[in-house]
């Protein structure tokens, strides 16, 4: 243990070990449960008489911040966890605005027992043996040139993937000079708020909608204005004219689920092309379609210029892949990369390679098609015990994607509900906690990472808890 003690004056050495350990432990350098060296270890490193090291222990043991264990050595207790730091005057502020929500982290504990968690998708269904050996044959020696950088746009071989599959899968038409490569939806929205905000600037997001990209949008000094959903999703009539970008999910709203429909479409790129209006379109789970046709993307309607697509790999494959894309208009390219490169640079390249012919050779349909069929299956247990089971819930019809939305018949506190039924193993989600300001109740039920035989006992215990039990006769189900 590195231990900075003073002993160079002559004086109480002892003192100046005790007050060197105590401040270790009130600063957090020393943590509870963490094992001090052994007397003669210590007064060894410090040049100092073991009785000096000893008497200084004795004294931090007898005020209660560590403990002594007979045979076993000794440690710092349990009720010296530090303090929090005093405020100093001068302490450095960050600008309003800045605040950190913590997320639950992959391994760091274990998953819920019935895992309805949204947007979470199933990382057994990956095809991890086979990622393996692609990353493996790029990081071999002397693949693409580790000694120099790469370009912020993202590899040329996995640019011109991407535009391939959008283009077949999504009838987004873009060449692989369109599309830059990010680290995720995030970091596709944070490079479009460097290049298109200034602080003051009105942007009109959904709601319900998705709050990370309200909370980034605002970090910028924009001025974000929720704008009401219903059943055709955006409700475009009240998107100010004054708005210098829009953020919507038309292909599966996020959370409820309904589509933007053509109409609101129409209308949307009409405000666009009239008022100057950035739009943002978030396509971030259809390859997941259970029903009709996907209407065609915004950036595939839009004639002048306006949308700006974003899309993620973290829903159709995994969140830990960090891998997500943007089509821009080129008007904005030049301004994108030169953020992109202030941030960050540019990604892996071996990573992206070896995406690259994930794509291309075929191996994400395969995944796709496999993945779809077990959330297929999901999909219909959910809405079929949501039917059988919660007659105090409405399912919002929706027909993609990786979760779905049941309303409150009657006015509940989704969050309460949310908090009950966590502590008996059922993780859902609260609609309200994606609300800025709509009034709503309901439950956001995911099912991408739910295993199938958990998914109907995961809804009676949830039942169970609501107090309706599991006997509720079969109802037709509503689509």
């Amino acid at each position: 243990m590195d231990l900075p003690v003073d002993l160079d004056a002559r004086g109480d050495r002892t003192g100046a070990i005790y007050r060197a350990l105590l401040d270790a432990i009130r600063s957090g350098r020393l943590g509870v449960g963490d094992r001090l060296p052994p007397t003669r270890a210590l007064a060894q490193d410090l040049g100092v008489a073991r009785n000096t090291v000893a008497t200084a222990y004795e004294r931090l043991v007898a005020e209660g911040f560590l403990e002594a264990r007979v045979g076993d050595g000794t440690y710092v207790a349990g009720l010296a966890a530090p303090a929090p730091a005093p405020r100093h005057p001068g302490a450095l502020d960050p600008r309003p605005g800045w605040t950190f929500r913590p997320l639950p982290v992959s391994g760091e504990s274990a998953p819920p027992p019935y895992d309805f968690r949204a947007g979470i998708p199933d990382a057994g269904l990956f095809p991890f043996d086979t990622w393996r050996r692609l990353v493996a044959a790029e990081l071999r020696g002397g693949a693409h040139h580790p000694g120099t950088y790469a370009g912020p746009a993202g590899h040329p071989e996995l640019r011109a993937a991407i535009a391939r599959y959008l283009s077949l899968g999504r009838g987004v038409a873009a060449d692989s000079d369109d599309v830059v490569v990010t680290h995720g939806t995030q970091q596709a929205l944070d490079l479009v708020a460097r290049v298109l905000l200034e602080p003051g600037d009105v942007v009109a997001v959904e709601d319900p909608g998705y709050p990370f990209a309200r909370e980034l949008f605002a970090s910028y000094g924009a001025r974000v204005v929720p704008v009401r959903v219903d059943g055709d999703g955006l409700v475009v009539a009240e998107v100010p004219e004054r708005a210098r970008l829009v953020f919507t999910t038309p292909s599966h709203q996020f959370p409820l689920g309904p589509p933007l429909s053509l109409a609101r479409r129409q209308a949307l790129l009409e405000l666009a092309n009239r008022a100057s209006v950035a739009i943002v379109e978030d396509d971030y789970d259809s390859e997941f379609r259970f029903t009709e046709r996907p209407l065609e993307t915004l950036h595939a309607l839009d004639r002048h210029g306006r949308v700006i697509y974003v899309g993620t790999f973290s829903k159709s494959l995994i969140p830990a892949l960090r891998s997500g894309y943007l089509v821009a208009p080129r008007s904005l390219r030049d301004a994108l990369l030169g953020a992109r490169q202030l941030a960050d640079g540019y990604g892996a390249p071996a990573e992206q390679v070896a995406l690259a012919r994930f794509v291309s050779d075929g191996l994400l349909g395969r995944h796709l098609r496999r993945a779809h069929k077990a959330y297929a299956e999901r999909r219909a247990l959910v809405l079929e015990g949501i039917e059988r089971l919660l007659p105090q819930l409405e399912v919002v019809p929706s027909a993609a994607g990786l979760h779905v939305t049941a309303l409150f018949r009657e006015p509940t506190d989704d969050a309460a509900v949310v908090a009950a039924t966590a502590g008996a193993g059922v993780a859902v989600e609260a609609l309200s906690s994606y609300a800025a300001g709509a009034p709503v109740s309901g439950l956001v039920f995911g099912y991408g990472a739910a295993r199938t035989d958990a998914v109907t006992p995961g809804l009676e215990r949830l039942a169970r808890l609501l107090g309706r039990g599991t006997a509720t006769p079969p109802r037709r189900a509503r689509r």
